[in-house]
């Protein structure tokens, strides 16, 4: 082909197609529900969008867990929390849940614990510290009644938040234990008030109420106090945790930094706290598995019954691979994502 016919056909390819040939009247895919809700501990209103899980029209006996997304705007950190709970529906690999993700106005004051010399806050920040207290009664008593009141929920309650988000997590769980069942804590902004809350947990942990409570904890390549906090509240959880609360802590220092890390430790959270079992399967001799036989009785007792976690095996995928001959049809549990670095969560 000579040049000048060559440039003609390339030139013909960048041409927009003609109007009939286009895309057009789309279908919007819809995966959440965006409310107003109208606050008085707040002095204004709040958008809350709600993701549902799949199921949840067609099985109407069934209650689901809810998990609470702070910074839950739909263009805050709503939807790619939401696409990793969608994730679900196509691997398995943890329970459904109801996401309700609230939207934050201003994330600076409304999430921030009291500080001793605010004006300090306020120059560095750009916002008057302090609105924690006040946010966790509009959750206590204002936006927490409205889903139970409107959703299906089972009782099971779970609050999630990242860097300054992350802090209200672990504020709440020393302060007020029993608002939630599972608090997930990613990159806590721990330097808050020179590590006030890694220093002190030990002593509200003295007096937490009774109850069975779980905390995800992780950070990324943050130094300073936001590393050196978190690793004091590892250590008050290390050797004061109270009786009922597990924990778990994901180092994420090598991999991942401040910026990066909600999004991978979302998902591994979420495997970490609601996992699901799942059984092993022969490979079919086309990708290099045994040949495929009669089952055994004792093969088919196995597949016949139901996997739940109390009667599947802990291991990882790896330790899985190794053993799969050993391990055809039986319930296994797998930990899926990088390895705790240290917890009681799952023993």
């Amino acid at each position: 082909m000579k040049l000048p016919i060559l440039f003609a056909a390339l030139a013909a390819l960048a041409l927009p197609l003609p109007a009939a040939a286009q895309l057009q009247d789309g279908t919007p895919l819809v995966t959440a529900t965006t409310y107003t809700v109208s606050s008085k501990i707040l002095g204004g209103d709040r958008k809350v969008t709600v993701r549902l899980p799949a199921g949840y029209g067609e099985e109407p006996e069934v209650t689901f867990p809810v998990v609470y997304l702070l910074d839950g705007g739909p263009e805050q950190d709503f939807e790619h929390i939401a696409g990793i709970a969608q994730s679900r529906d196509m691997n398995g690999s943890f329970d459904r849940f109801i996401l309700v993700g609230i939207e934050s106005v201003n994330r600076r004051h409304e999430l921030s614990p009291i500080a001793r010399d605010p004006k300090v806050y306020e120059e560095a920040l750009g916002a008057m510290p302090g609105g924690a207290p006040d946010y966790r009664r509009f959750l206590t008593l204002e936006l927490k009644p409205l889903v139970e009141k409107t959703f299906r929920t089972n009782g099971h309650d779970a609050i999630m938040g990242e860097s300054l988000a992350g802090l209200f997590v672990v504020e709440t769980l020393l302060k007020q234990p029993e608002l939630f069942d599972d608090y997930i804590a990613i990159s806590p902004s721990l330097w808050w008030e020179e590590m006030k809350y890694g220093k002190q947990a030990a002593e509200y942990f003295a007096n937490h109420p009774a109850g069975k409570r779980r905390l995800y904890l992780t950070t990324a390549n943050e130094g300073d106090w936001h590393r050196e906090g978190a690793e004091r509240l590892v250590d008050a959880l290390r050797h004061h945790a109270p009786e009922g609360l597990t924990w778990t802590f994901v180092d994420a220092g090598k991999s991942e930094t401040h910026g990066t890390l909600y999004h991978p430790m979302a998902l591994d959270a979420f495997r970490a706290l609601y996992g699901t079992p799942s059984r092993e399967y022969k490979n079919y001799p086309l990708v290099g598995g045994p040949a495929i036989t009669e089952r055994t009785p004792e093969e088919q007792a196995l597949l016949d019954s139901e996997c739940t976690r109390e009667n599947s095996t802990p291991m990882t995928p790896e330790a899985a691979e190794r053993g799969r001959e050993g391990l055809y049809y039986k319930c296994l549990l797998l930990d899926l994502g990088p390895t705790p670095r240290e917890g009681t969560l799952g023993q």
